[in-house]
């Protein structure tokens, strides 16, 4: 089919569809049990009514609510999300998954929050651990009642007046050098020309049936698993209730492979670690053909748009990918300009990049590499500034951090960070996301971080297959580093995590980005900060 290429509004394209009674939302059972449906209709009429409510403080207050989101990946989290949207609240999604004081920082400027059951486990977990709460003082807490917000659903959508289209509708967390995440702020009109970027390169028959891994509190995941399907009248599938989430849990991947066929997805994105259990589970049946490959894993003869962010996930492994006839897609973007920048599509694929810029997106080469963007989705600022903030120069370029090359035909090659290029003491320059990218060519490699700066010799972290003998992995890395990196770059001291370690999530991002300064602390003292006093100790090798 031919893309849509008109300028899309999303919350006229959800409202289109509120008497729609297609599936929006499906959810998995934990056991074989049919899974649970709610329909277009259920889920905006209940938002509708969430919205007026929303308006009622706006009126009573003279400004637009700030209203914390604290859920699991589930249907009271797309009826809040469409809620805010709907009435022009400003949105502060916090994952149930942070640390209390990263959730205080978030809620710091929260009127109001909304929770469903998990969140409600979130805020009283974190009371234990942060006796003065996470909330500010007279914010309250809602849980969201699906059920009786649907019974209370208008006949029709209320007339209201159109929100302000350069009103911050988001504020999206993202790492920075403390503990404290900074606040990205979304636009209205950035989430639509983002959208409508996005619709021009895909069409709309992608995203029939998205299944969400990741939790919802990442942009990236609102756009391609709510508002990417529900604009084409696709449907978002969740996994039973209770289920890790990728990224939240060392082991959550490899168990969220079994729920693969029964989801039946038509669209995914998946973390770069994923990759590497997809490449696996090809491998177990070199032999079968495409079609019963799909059947296998993806429980439909496909096709299947999986699509790959986060950190880059080396060249082979995505050419053996596709040799089995599973591309995965990999893309680049940041919060900072609403989420995607730019993205391998089908039919337009080139291994080892990043894609081409969306068709909103200007992009350019500073003097010394660094990618600079111009575009209409780009964010209005901070809640925080911290050293890791970025920053938008005078001609409206933001300066991204990220180092980068554009082929002749305009594809985007990401070859590091401007911050985390290392000098070791010998006075050697590395790059650590290239040097990472190589050793996750090894199968069992699910992760790999590089801390040089300043050392005598490159220290490396690597997350291997659980059940893995460490002695056996370390070997195996060793040699490869020997044969396939400069002495310069390959780790010398190594330390083995098993992929279901509780450290796992300390040290790494859901999306697979290492978090350094922690890394740093558990290669040279032993340990990640923050982390139980009772610590499996790691083997190193020198």
């Amino acid at each position: 089919m031919q893309p849509d290429t008109e300028t899309v509004s999303l919350t006229a394209g959800l409202l289109a569809r509120a008497d729609s009674d297609d599936v929006m939302v499906r959810v998995l059972s934990a056991d074989t049990a049919p899974a649970t449906d709610w329909r277009y209709r259920d889920i905006i009429g209940a938002a509708l009514v969430l919205a007026a409510r929303l308006r009622q403080w706006e009126q009573e207050h003279g400004r637009p609510a700030r209203v914390g989101l604290l859920a699991e990946n589930s249907p009271e989290w797309v009826t809040a999300d469409l809620a805010t949207l709907f009435a022009g609240a400003v949105e502060i999604p916090v994952p149930t998954a942070f640390a209390a004081e990263q959730a205080a920082s978030l809620f710091e400027t929260a009127d109001l929050c909304l929770v469903d059951a998990g969140g409600s486990r979130a805020l009283e977990r974190w009371s234990q651990d942060r006796p003065a709460g996470v909330l500010p003082e007279d914010c309250p807490v809602t849980e969201v009642d699906l059920p009786a917000l649907h019974n209370a659903a208008p006949a029709t959508a209320p007339a209201w007046p159109a929100p302000a289209e350069d009103a911050v509708v988001k504020v999206i967390h993202t790492s920075g050098t403390t503990s404290a995440p900074k606040g990205v702020r979304i636009r209205r009109h950035g989430l639509n020309a983002l959208l409508t970027s996005l619709r021009a390169r895909t069409g709309t028959a992608l995203f029939g049936r998205y299944l969400s891994i990741v939790p919802l509190s990442l942009l990236i995941e609102q756009v391609a698993g709510l508002y990417m399907p529900f604009l084409a009248g696709g449907s978002v599938t969740f996994l039973p209730p209770g289920t890790a989430l990728v990224g939240t849990a060392a082991d959550a991947a490899p168990r969220m492979l079994d729920l693969l066929r029964r989801a039946r997805p038509t669209a995914l994105v998946i973390p770069p670690t994923v990759a590497g259990l997809f490449l696996a589970l090809c491998d177990q049946q070199p032999d079968e053909s495409v079609t019963e490959r799909h059947m296998r894993i993806f429980g439909h003869e496909g096709p299947v748009f999986v699509a790959c962010g986060g950190a880059p996930v080396p060249a082979e492994i995505l050419q053996r990918l596709h040799a089995y006839g599973l591309t995965v897609h990999e893309g680049y973007g940041l919060s900072e300009n609403s989420s995607v920048v730019s993205w391998n599509f089908p039919g337009e694929v080139r291994f080892g990049t990043v894609g081409r810029p969306l068709d909103h997106v200007e992009v350019e080469l500073a003097e010394d590499g660094e990618l600079l963007i111009r575009s209409t989705s780009l964010f209005a600022g901070y809640t925080r500034e911290d050293p890791s903030s970025v920053v938008v120069d005078e001609q409206g370029r933001l300066h991204t951090g990220d180092l980068a090359e554009i082929d002749e035909d305009g594809y985007l090659r990401i070859t590091g960070r401007k911050k985390s290029l290392v000098i070791t003491a010998g006075g050697r320059n590395v790059s650590p996301e290239w040097v990472e990218a190589r050793y996750r060519e090894l199968g069992f490699v699910r992760e790999a971080a590089i801390v040089a700066d300043g050392l005598e010799a490159v220290h490396g972290l690597f997350v291997v297959q659980a059940g893995l003998d460490h002695d056996t992995a370390r070997a195996r890395i060793e040699t490869f580093g020997r044969q396939r990196l400069s002495d310069i770059e390959r780790a010398a001291v190594i330390r083995v995590m098993a992929e279901d370690d509780p450290d796992y999530a300390r040290c790494f991002t859901v999306t697979g980005r290492p978090r350094r300064d922690v890394i740093r602390t558990h290669l040279l003292d032993g340990r990640p900060s923050g982390a139980a006093a009772a610590h499996t100790p790691v083997k190193e090798i020198a």
